[in-house]
C-alpha cells in the first residue's frame, strides 16, 4: 500500500484536501494511505513515504524537505488544485510521482 504524505504550515489546512484525495482514491480503487501533517514533522512522519506533497503556502520549504527526505519524491501542490480542493487532480499528481 502506498503512503502519501501532505505537509502544510500546521497540518490543518490540508485536512479537507486530504479527505477529497481519500474519496478519489476510494472511487478508483487505489489503495493508499493519505495523511496531513505540519511541515515541522516531515522527517518523523515521511521517512517511509512513497511521495510527499507540500501545500503551496509553504512552497519555500521544499528544498529543506528534499534534504531531509533523500530519495523520496517531493512536489508542491498546484495552487488552483489546492484552493479548489481538487482531490482527484492532487491524487493523480501523487500517483505520477510514485510511478503508478
Amino acid at each position: 500500500m502506498k503512503k502519501i504524505v501532505l505537509l502544510c504550515a500546521n497540518g490543518m489546512s490540508t485536512g479537507m484536501l486530504m479527505n477529497k484525495m481519500r474519496d478519489a482514491a476510494a472511487q478508483t480503487g487505489y489503495e493508499c494511505t493519505i495523511n496531513a501533517y505540519a511541515i515541522s514533522q516531515a522527517q518523523s512522519v515521511a521517512a517511509d513515504a512513497d511521495c510527499v506533497l507540500i501545500g503551496p503556502q509553504v512552497r519555500f520549504e521544499m528544498e529543506g524537505v528534499q534534504k531531509l527526505l533523500p530519495g523520496i519524491p517531493v512536489e508542491v501542490i498546484a495552487m488552483t488544485d489546492y484552493g479548489r480542493l481538487r482531490g482527484d487532480n492532487v491524487l493523480a499528481m501523487a500517483r505520477k510521482l510514485i510511478g503508478d
